[in-house]
């Protein structure tokens, strides 16, 4: 019983991933960061990534809400594509009961639109994704990282990092205002630009893989309506549950002082031992106000 639903969990000592980490360590790890994540689900139609059989096996998308869902499981219908009448039953993860059930399904890597329910045309958050290329790593991200932050800062934007949970860092630009994908994509496109013209030895805004060796791509491209980004606080299929994970720009900076960005790296039982002495340090992503100029 959870919240006073009634679910049925199974296979609760198998391992998912090829450490020992098994489905009922999956499953506690949610519950224990609902109130947390759930702040940044809420709404959002979620596309699952599921392992059935552990991280180490192969998984599947899954964008429409399984069938076999309890009634008590919010859905939303959203249009695959402006131009087709094809419509998509996303799962919304409103609630502890929903998190549990979808962690219960091997979803162990949960990733939500930017937009609403409310309104998937607007998104909420303008997100950078910092992908490096081999053998750029962690730490090169880190650089970039504060070269998009300077540059948003002097548009009068704030953002927000996050570790992806694999190799690289996120931003997320709060807006929480009425903005368009024409307004967001548009505009995270000109930052990369900008910034691959003034640091082309180290920054690359072009999608081609072969471009990217030894460089940090800057993804602009996720700023669209149909495509998600790795929710905050979800776990992701690595060899040990690691977790995209909220952190400060001081760690930021001190990595890119040191040159070392091994600190950036957290599983689940660090997360929640996170949470436990620092709160949501992503909390105002989902509150500030901030307009495009």
């Amino acid at each position: 019983m959870v919240e006073g639903r009634t679910l049925r969990l199974s296979n609760l000592d198998k391992a998912l991933y090829p450490n020992g980490f098994t489905k009922a360590g999956v499953i506690d790890y949610y519950h224990r960061v609902a109130p947390a994540i759930l702040t940044h689900l809420r709404g959002r139609p979620l596309t699952l990534k599921r392992y059935p059989n552990g991280t180490a096996a192969p998984f599947f998308f899954e964008k429409n809400c399984p069938g076999h869902r309890p009634p008590w499981v919010r859905t939303v219908d959203v249009p695959s594509s402006r131009t087709s009448d094809k419509v998509i039953s996303y799962c919304l993860a409103d609630d502890v009961p929903t998190l549990v059930w979808l962690a219960n399904l091997a979803a162990i890597e949960l990733h939500p639109l930017l937009a609403t329910s409310d309104d998937v045309g607007s998104p909420t958050v303008m997100v950078f994704d910092l992908d490096p290329g081999p053998p750029a790593g962690l730490r090169e991200c880190v650089q970039v990282a504060c070269w998009v932050r300077d540059l948003l800062a002097e548009e009068g934007l704030a953002c927000w990092p996050k570790t992806s949970g694999s190799k690289g860092l996120q931003l997320y630009v709060p807006l929480n205002t009425p903005h368009s994908y024409e307004q967001t994509k548009p505009f995270a496109h000109r930052v990369a630009h900008r910034l691959t013209a003034e640091h082309p030895e180290l920054v690359v805004e072009k999608m081609d893989k072969s471009l990217r060796g030894g460089k940090v791509l800057i993804d602009w491209s996720q700023n669209h309506p149909t495509k998600t980004t790795v929710a905050v606080y979800s776990l992701r299929a690595m060899p040990t549950p690691t977790v995209s994970t909220p952190v400060t720009w001081d760690e930021v900076d001190r990595a890119q002082r040191t040159g070392d960005a091994s600190a950036l790296g957290f599983d689940a039982a660090a997360v929640i031992a996170r949470l436990e002495r620092q709160g949501d340090l992503f909390a105002e992503v989902a509150s500030v106000q901030q307009r495009l100029p």
